[in-house]
């Protein structure tokens, strides 16, 4: 048993003598090299790894966000294994392959496979925004004599029917951000253009406006600009601007990124909440003139900072440098919203709509709404006889009516919003419910247009006693 022993240990160093004379004159890194070669002599694939976020995991990859979804609609039924998720209204089941499941796929006679794929590493977490704990990824494997046929051809046809299906099947969602990330509900607000109280023309104009945008992805690289667009909603409270923008994301399939600027803490948090806002999408800013101070009196203001400072004393100006509030709002400033809507950062995404609404136009900075940044400015304004035919339609499903002569001259001489309108038409069933309705909104009507007479008569008769003044 000595005897064995003894010749075991004088193996065992000898093979380590000759282990450290190999790595001395044959280097790791050598031997890595040689031995790619050789795999790559015997292994006539080619590997291609398609990640679900980049390295600074703000967003996920639309690449493989469509790969997600092709894979899900064409190969799924020969896994064994699935995952599965609500489709849109939640109607109905969408089944993806699981982790570790290969699928086969055939392009032009070739075929290649895919293989989902999921790493878990420890969660890294910062003061903005916390990284996934898990990394997941698709590779695809091909034989490498059909490199140009998959790379040039088959994954661009991926890309094109996995973003295809995804907007027919998916569920479009409203999204609100808190702190630097963004949640997220079902977004299923019913307007339309046919039923949105507002002047048939204004309407059509809209409509084709917002459809030429969506289909203008080769006109905008060719003139150079980054494909979005902004729109201005102004009017006074209760005239639809809210649900304008609910139809124009029903229209174009959009989502709706509902932005909460007084959520934001400064300019770096405002990016990273851009940078994870995807493409077909409308991110809404509204009440903007109530959000920050964005309005046309920066210089005036900065002037009436500066006095107060001069009026106050030493021990004062101490205490608001101890000011524990300061912290607590928002320090975003025009400059980063401006870049936020056409400078650098506004280009990460394509096919993206800006939306501004205020019930004062003229209390914003021109700078943030000049043509350019608000390309189309759309005033709502106060109901229309037209725009009343519209809710007359919506509502008790009238084309006419022997009111609505009486209607349209009070409509004329009164300034009521089609908020208040709709107030007096809720869905009735019956002829005579009909008819109170109409009658209802005939008797607020004259109410409205008395009482706005009357404040009008007052305003006249306080300019001329102003005027009279002046002449004494």
């Amino acid at each position: 048993m000595g005897e064995t022993l003894g010749n075991l240990g004088s193996v065992m160093a000898t093979l380590m003598f000759i282990w450290a004379m190999f790595r001395q004159y044959f280097p790791c890194d050598h031997i890595e090299k040689y031995s790619r070669r050789l795999m790559k002599f015997f292994y006539p694939h080619i590997e291609i790894t398609f990640d679900e976020y980049g390295r600074g995991h703000f967003m996920r990859h639309e690449f493989y966000t469509a790969i997600d979804t092709y894979l899900s609609s064409n190969t799924a039924d020969q896994a064994n294994r699935l995952k599965a998720n609500t489709a849109k209204n939640n109607q109905s089941l969408v089944l993806t392959i699981d982790d570790g499941e290969e699928v086969e796929d055939e392009f032009e006679g070739v075929k290649l496979w895919w293989t989902s794929r999921t790493i878990t590493a420890e969660t890294q977490t910062s003061r903005s925004y916390e990284q996934p704990d898990e990394k997941r990824h698709y590779r695809l494997t091909f034989h490498k004599k059909h490199r140009d046929l998959i790379i040039k051809k088959y994954l661009s046809q991926v890309l094109t029917q996995g973003e295809a299906i995804k907007v027919r099947t998916r569920q479009r969602k409203l999204y609100t951000n808190s702190w630097s990330m963004w949640s997220h509900v079902v977004f299923d607000h019913p307007a339309t253009f046919q039923t949105l109280a507002m002047e048939a023309d204004k309407k059509r104009e809209l409509i084709e406006d917002l459809v030429s945008f969506s289909q203008a992805k080769d006109f905008y690289a060719r003139i150079g600009k980054a494909w979005k667009r902004g729109y201005l909603l102004y009017g006074p409270p209760g005239t639809g601007k809210s649900t304008m923008i609910a139809a124009m994301a029903n229209l174009l399939l959009y989502d709706v990124y509902d932005l909460e600027l007084t959520a934001v803490s400064d300019n770096t948090m405002l990016r990273k909440l851009l940078m994870q806002i995807p493409s077909k999408s409308i991110t809404v800013i509204e009440d903007i003139d109530c959000s920050l101070n964005l309005t046309g009196q920066r210089k005036k203001m900065k002037e009436n900072k500066a006095a107060e400072e001069e009026e106050k004393g030493p021990i004062k100006k101490q205490a608001k440098v101890g000011d524990s509030d300061e912290g607590k709002t928002s320090k975003v400033t025009l400059s980063g919203l401006l870049n936020f809507i056409d400078g650098l950062w506004s280009a990460s995404e394509g096919e993206r709509l800006i939306v501004f609404t205020t019930n004062y136009k003229e209390k914003l900075d021109p700078a943030l709404i000049r043509r350019g940044r608000m390309d189309k400015h759309i005033e709502l304004s106060y109901c229309s006889f037209e725009s009343f035919k519209v809710l007359a339609k919506n509502y008790l499903e009238l084309d006419s009516h022997h009111l609505f002569d009486t209607i349209e001259r009070l409509l004329g001489e009164s300034k009521v919003t089609p908020a208040d309108v709709a107030e007096h038409l809720m869905p009735k069933t019956s002829v005579a419910d009909v008819e109170t309705s109409l009658k209802s909104l005939v008797q607020a009507l004259l109410e409205m247009a008395k009482e706005q007479a009357m404040l009008k008569a007052k305003e006249e008769g306080k300019e001329k006693e102003s005027s009279a003044r002046e002449e004494d």
